[in-house]
């Protein structure tokens, strides 16, 4: 310590210059526009570059995992186009005029360029935007399970509000028994989310599936969210307290999909027209 002493007053010229010079720059900066400009522009392209150099690094060593997610997804599109072939065979190539029924949902594919799971509020940004055709509200889901949905867009990037949101809700309902509630997270573990409004009657196990319940428009029905882990019922409440644990991990999350409701506007419609609510 007493060497590093000496060092800092053996060049405390130099020091003091240095500590000027950034003390005129910032003066330079704080009171000229144009200088101000050009100074947030950089550092905001500089941040921009070094978000992606900090992703592609994390997807270097998640090489593995991803590759196993994209070998499952690969599966998972094929289970979907042989349940939609299965669909048309049922119908019928005479009934293909409501073909709208069959392509119900859009999956635009995306990557995922930063993401946050440490705070109570946590977005995604993706690199997908209104040049891909994505708008605000449209769901956002990955291979392993429901994800968040898109809350602003520009031409070429989106951020998505994730389920580790404490301000996002989803529509959601147990597999086994097809009772519907609600997911929310508490803002603590970002491996568990809660269900709420389940009544009391109701019997929830621990090992149940949650999906996503469609009801909104927004999800398509039954995309996994995760499996309960925990049930509580105190004598007061009338609904259960029930954790979640999510099938996707936030902090490995790679790519995602984006889910474009083709009959979204038509059910929005009719509930206005219907209910005199706008949604």
């Amino acid at each position: 310590m007493e060497r590093l002493f000496k060092f800092v007053y053996k060049y405390r010229a130099f020091f003091t210059f240095l500590l000027l010079e950034l003390f005129c720059a910032w003066l330079v900066v704080e009171n000229n526009q144009y200088q101000s400009t050009r100074y947030f522009n950089s550092s905001n392209q500089i941040a921009a570059n070094i978000i992606s150099t900090s992703q592609s690094i994390k997807e270097y060593f998640s090489l593995r995992d991803i590759n196993t997610q994209l070998a499952n997804e690969n599966a998972s599109l094929r289970k979907k186009l042989d349940d939609r072939n299965q669909v048309i065979e049922e119908i019928g190539l005479s009934q293909l005029k409501n073909v709208a029924i069959v392509n119900r949902f859009e999956y635009i594919s995306a990557k995922v360029i930063n993401n946050s799971t440490s705070q109570y509020k946590n977005f995604i940004t993706i690199n997908k935007g209104i040049d891909s055709g994505l708008q605000p509200g449209m769901a956002v889901i990955s291979v392993q399970g429901a994800i968040g949905k898109v809350k602003s867009v520009s031409s070429h990037h989106s951020v998505l509000i994730s389920l580790l949101n404490i301000d996002d809700q989803v529509s959601s309902k147990i597999k086994r028994t097809g009772h519907f509630g609600t997911v929310q997270w508490d803002g603590t573990d970002p491996r568990v989310i809660d269900l709420r409004y389940i009544p009391r009657h109701v019997s929830p196990l621990v090992g149940d599936t949650i999906v996503t319940s469609g009801y909104n428009a927004v999800f398509p029905e039954g995309i996994l969210i995760g499996i309960i882990k925990e049930v509580k019922l105190s004598e007061e409440s009338p609904f259960h307290q029930i954790k979640v644990e999510l099938s996707q991990d936030f902090g490995k999350l790679a790519f995602v999909e984006v889910v474009k409701s083709n009959l979204k506007a038509e059910q929005d419609s009719v509930e206005v027209i219907t209910k005199g609510i706008q949604k």
